[in-house]
């Protein structure tokens, strides 16, 4: 192996990587990328930025004929679908190291493209309506409006997410997104290996109304029952900043937060505190003073005036029956 698989090699991480992805076997055809000339219009039906779309465009060429990058894009689509009626199964998408420059931003969105055909085929063989899998795969636009936001560059932020919408774990919803998974934890009241839902609040999608959370809630249970019967999951469960209870200390009791918290049991909170997290998600910012947090909002003032008085945020826990 020369190139980039050497140097990807010189990482122990990603040598173990290599080594996976070198036993698993490609669907026959290889990898098969668009022509540069339908490229575009796929992105763009994916929510990639208009601006962004011809730089994806413009690495076309040198990833298509590149054959390390071919092997890894081939492998690594085929690694999604590892058992893929097996729920958390599977391998993720990697991010890719730094040094390897633009292409290697773009890698996901690369790999997504090439895996996208077999998972829309996974959408079709449960019957799931192209509205549904539209809305749920243009999470890729949003995971680059995010990288650009935070790392001020185009590029992929969240590489491994990606790979839930794929394997048919993780749909859109109107307002909420949901997972499928079968966790077994001590705060959630389910056995082991027992279905349920987790739920997740994506980006860019309007205020979180209880109008907006209950068409949601009612599409979730209509949909999994459907699509999904065999899993009959009785709960759905959340872990995020958003359930924070020291949220309520700052925020009007009428706020649509609080009111999204007051649908769940809340579990006691973890130990370890988790201040970053708001941080990203209300400013875009990473590893920033508190005192130069700005205070447009409510939301933004309740985040920066915590930290500034030394107090930390924890990432909060909860359920509620479905």
């Amino acid at each position: 192996m020369g190139g980039i698989l050497a140097f990807l090699g010189r990482d122990e991480t990603y040598a173990r990587w290599l080594r996976d992805l070198a036993d698993l076997e490609v669907p026959d055809g290889g990898v098969v990328l668009p022509p540069a000339d339908e490229l575009p219009a796929l992105l763009v039906d994916l929510a990639v930025p208009h601006e962004d779309v011809n730089g994806v465009v413009g690495l076309l060429e040198s990833v298509r004929d590149d054959p390390d990058w071919r092997w890894l894009l081939g492998r690594c689509a085929a690694s999604v679908f590892t058992d893929p009626e097996a729920v958390g199964g599977g391998s993720r998408i990697p991010r890719l190291p730094e040094g390897l420059g633009e292409a290697g931003r773009w890698w996901a969105a690369f790999v997504f493209v090439v895996a996208l055909p077999r998972a829309r085929e996974l959408h079709r063989a449960r019957g799931i309506p192209e509205k549904v899998t539209r809305r749920t795969f243009a999470d890729l636009g949003r995971q680059v409006v995010v990288h650009r936001l935070r790392r001020g560059m185009g590029g992929v932020n969240s590489p491994s997410w990606l790979g839930l919408h794929l394997r048919g774990e993780l749909f859109q919803l109107g307002r909420l997104q949901y997972q499928r998974s079968r966790l077994s934890t001590r705060w959630l009241p389910v056995r082991a290996g027992e279905p349920s839902l987790a739920l997740h609040i994506p980006d860019f999608c309007g205020p979180l109304s209880p109008a907006a959370c209950d068409a949601s809630l009612a599409r979730a249970r209509e949909f999994f029952s459907r699509h999904f019967p065999e899993e009959h999951c009785a709960l759905t469960h959340c872990e995020s900043w958003l359930l924070d209870p020291q949220l309520s200390q700052y925020l009007p009791v009428n706020s649509n937060i609080l009111g999204f918290q007051r649908r769940f049991r809340l579990a006691p909170r973890p130990d370890r505190p988790n201040d970053d997290a708001p941080v990203r998600y209300v400013f875009g910012l990473s590893d920033v003073d508190p005192a130069d947090l700005p205070r447009r909002t409510s939301l933004e003032r309740a985040v920066g005036d915590h930290l500034r008085a030394g107090r930390h945020w924890y990432e909060g826990r909860g359920w509620f029956a479905l």
